[in-house]
Parts: C-alpha cells; structure tokens; sequence
C-alpha cells in the first residue's frame, strides 16, 4: 500500500520519516496493511545516539526532584490518553481492549515508582569512619542509553525501561517493535509535553540493522532488551563485546503446577486466563499445566466447557476474551508447533488451527489449543510456542514437579495452585525461577519489585524495573572525605584501616 500512512522516527523532539526501506504494519484482526513504518539505516542511528550525547550532559545536572516532576507531569498525560494508547495497541498488535488497558495502568505503575526518584536515589553517609574521614556514595548517570522492546507489549515494556533511565539523569533511545511502533511515538508527544528537553527521548524505527547498529555505537552505555532467547543472548553477547552494560530478558516456558488438594475451579479458571489471555502472546503465559496424581482427567474436565466458552474475535469487540496474533508469519509458526506436537504423539484435545472468525476470515486467528499426555522430549514442551497453546504434563507427585520444572532450560514465572501450607512453602524455596506464584497464574512483580527471570530467560545481572532498575541505570560511587586540620604529617605507607 504506497498510500498508507507512514510511522516514522523522533529525533531531538521532532518527527522524520524518511527512508530508503519501509515494512507493512497489518491489522491483525483483518489482514490487511494500515501502515507502513520507516526502518532506520546507520545514518538515523547516527542522527539518534548525537541528539541524545548532546542533550545528556544537562539532563544529567538537572536535580532528581526536576526529573521527578516531568515524570509526574508524564503520568497525568498517560492518564488523560489512556484509552487512546489501548486502542493503538488493539489496533496494531490485537489484544482485546480491556487487556490493551490494563497493559497501559501496568506501564503507568512503573512511572508512579520513578516518580519517587528524590527518595529512591538517596544515598547513604557514615560520619567520621575514622581519622577526621566521612564517607558517603553517589548513584549516577552513565549516559545514553537504549532500548529494544517487543511487539507484545508495546506501551508496558517500553515504559519498564524509559522512567528508569530518565529519573537517574540518563538520555534514552527506543527501538520498539516494527510490528506496531504506533504507540511509540504518542508517548514521546506526551514526554515532549510534559517537559521533557528536546533529544533526552528518541525513537528509532527498525529491524536488525537499527539494533546492530545501538549495540555496536561507542556513544551506547548500556543497552535493554525483552524478547526471544536467542535474540537475548545475541544482544547480551553482542552488547557486552562493544563494552556496554546489558539486560536483556529471553523467552520462558512457565509451568503451573496443579495439586490434588487444589480448588479444581479456581485453577481451570487461571489456567484459561493464563494461557489463551491474549492468545498466548506473553511471556509470562502458563504453557504447561504439570498436573500431580491423578488430579488430570479431572482438570481437564473443568476445562473444555471453559474453553468452549472463550470468545474469539477482534480485540475492539467489548465481548472478546482472546483476539488475533500478530502477524501471519506468526500464525503461520504457532500452528507449525501444534502439527508437530500431533507428529510427535501429544493428543490433541482442542484443536485452533485454521480457526476462521466470521467477517474476519483474512485475520491472524489460531483458537485456544489443547494437548494432554505431553512429555518432556517434545518440541512442544522444550520451546516457547507465544500462542494459545496449552499442554498438560503428568507427574506422580510435587517433587517429581518440581524436578521437571528445575530441570528447564528456561526459568522466567512459574504457580503452583494448592491449598496445602507446607507445598507452598517447599515450592517457593525450592523452585529454580524467577518469578513465583502460589495461587496467582501470572506472578508479574508490581513495579516497587522487579521483574526477570532465572537460568536463560535472563542475560545479565539486572532485573528490569523497581530497584533493580535504578541499579541497572546507574553507576555506583563511593566518596571518601577529609579536611587538613584532621590530616597527620608525613606520608602512611600502610594499609588503611578504620581508627
């Protein structure tokens, strides 16, 4: 489509869209292309990593309470355009709108903790250590940063990384997904509005070669990712080679452990939330249902009228509960995964492929998908699948579970529905992952906390957010301090030592 709008790049608070390469952005729910965005050549990376160099060093002198209060300003306006950003998000990756808006209030939580930052980046002083000398640290900027965010979430991710880097004093470059980078370019118009100086936020629209091209500019510090693990190891490796500080979060396969003493209900109820909510288009889904005993028969039971019950169609529908995915290449990939599942000798239950939503029949649909007897030598258990795509794993007991769940290579969320106190305990104690649910399916950390996950979905030594966050986007500093009516004659040729 020649004449489809373009989304372009921002740059030092203006708007480019020229290119030399364009890629369709689709609806999802249609098929069809509603735009085309501009994906950057080394020159606008260029053009991005200068802005940013230029604007840093008074950004970085501006007090914490300074950068707070665009922070706070940032907030209200995501408030005021909230369901305009959850309509981009339904328009351009799919998901139902009630889902678009609680993935913007998750991404505003994250800004209200930024705006804490006077509080947050106090340091701490110990008077008088010894010999006249006080000592005190200093968190500080480390300069321009950046980010490569995925398509699933394209207003939550993006809004992990940006107050973080901004409220510490650093400048920022967003790479978001090329599959909807709409939403990018509302929330720098909002950043620009609520203050924030001209080239301290740009986004740079691209593919691969926007994201060679960050981790390898001598003028990147530190660099942040959420995606696939491969695509996480490569930017870890690739980042940490040109000498730059490094998050990058990979994929995961999330187990929710079902045990006999669970509320059958309750755990059929989170299990259809946790893995067909937004098809299956998170990383923190529960693919694998590890069911203990002989509690499966029963599970399933609960499950098929629920899923008989799921509304599939547009996100915009008020009555959807699961929309489409994102791309058809992707459709394309999840249904490879069920027809290897049914060659590898899964059984198939509930079968979503060819799924056809009626005067939507061109859109990225797969319908909620069920295996039952699925084991650990399958494809499907081994690789994240990123679609509506549940399979269920027989185990005889909670420790032949837990055994199996450690035993992954991934190790991002992971529940266990039980009503048994001690379970609870030996499950949260002993389990190797990173994010943890005891009858909770979706364990996402709130934005106080931080959010990573263990073993290969996490490259790097900083969770995202929270804390952990302002780590990552800091430089620690240790000052020690004395005047000369404290300072002895003469020069100390031994170890210094507190007195």
């Amino acid at each position: 489509m020649s004449n489809a709008p373009i989304i372009g790049h921002y740059i030092n608070g203006q708007m480019h869209d020229a290119s030399e390469r364009f890629s369709d952005v689709f609806n999802p729910a249609t098929g069809a292309v509603q735009a085309r965005v501009a994906l950057a050549e080394l020159k606008t990376v260029d053009e991005a990593v200068a802005a940013a160099q230029a604007a840093f060093p008074a950004w970085a002198d501006q007090s914490s309470l300074r950068r707070a209060r665009v922070m706070f300003k940032f907030k209200e306006l995501l408030d005021q355009h909230h369901d305009e950003l959850a309509e981009i998000i339904c328009r351009e990756h799919g998901k139902v709108f009630s889902d678009a808006k609680g993935e913007v209030v998750r991404g505003i939580e994250i800004v209200e903790f930024a705006c804490g930052a006077p509080t947050l980046l106090k340091s701490d002083y110990s008077d008088n250590i010894g010999g006249g000398i006080d000592n005190w640290n200093l968190r500080q900027p480390l300069g321009v940063c950046a980010g490569v965010t995925p398509f699933n979430f394209p207003v939550m991710v993006p809004l992990w990384m940006i107050p973080m880097a901004l409220v510490t004093g650093n400048c920022f470059i967003l790479k978001p997904s090329e599959r909807d980078p709409s939403a990018s370019l509302l929330m720098a118009r909002l950043l620009k509005q609520a203050g924030l100086p001209d080239g301290v936020f740009n986004v740079v629209q691209g593919d691969k070669v926007a994201v060679d091209a960050l981790l390898q500019h001598k003028g990147i510090e530190a660099i942040s990712f959420v995606g696939s693990t491969p695509i996480a190891e490569y930017i870890h490796q690739q980042g940490t080679a040109h000498g730059k500080r490094v998050q990058a979060l990979g994929g995961a396969k999330n187990h929710m452990i079902v045990m006999p003493d669970a509320d059958l209900d309750q755990a059929a109820d989170a299990l259809i939330g946790a893995a067909y909510g937004s098809a299956g288009e998170r990383c923190m889904a529960i693919s694998v249902a590890v069911v203990v005993g002989d509690v499966g028969q029963k599970l399933i039971d609960k499950l098929l009228p629920r899923i008989d019950a799921l509304k599939v169609g547009n996100g915009m529908n008020a009555d959807s509960d699961m929309g489409p995915l994102v791309t058809a290449v992707h459709k394309a990939k999840v249904e490879g995964y069920i027809d290897q599942g049914v060659k590898e000798g899964a059984k198939l239950i509930v079968d979503g492929r060819n799924f056809k939503v009626p005067g939507a029949e061109n859109g990225f649909f797969v319908g909620a998908t069920l295996f039952d007897d699925v084991t650990p030598e399958m494809t499907i258990y081994k690789e994240e699948i990123f679609g509506p795509v549940l399979g269920i794993v027989h185990v005889p007991d909670f420790a032949a579970a837990v055994e199996l769940i450690n035993a992954h290579e991934f190790g991002n969320g992971v529940s266990c529905f039980t009503s048994d106190g001690g379970i609870a305990r030996a499950f949260a104690r002993n389990i190797k992952v990173g994010m943890v649910g005891i009858n909770v399916p979706i364990p996402v950390p709130m934005a106080w906390h931080s959010f990573g996950g263990w073993k290969r979905s996490l490259f790097g030594d900083h969770h995202a957010y929270g804390e952990e966050g302002l780590r990552f986007y800091s430089r620690y500093k240790s000052v020690m301090q004395r005047w000369p009516d404290s300072i002895a004659k003469g020069a100390e040729f031994s170890m210094p030592t507190a007195k």
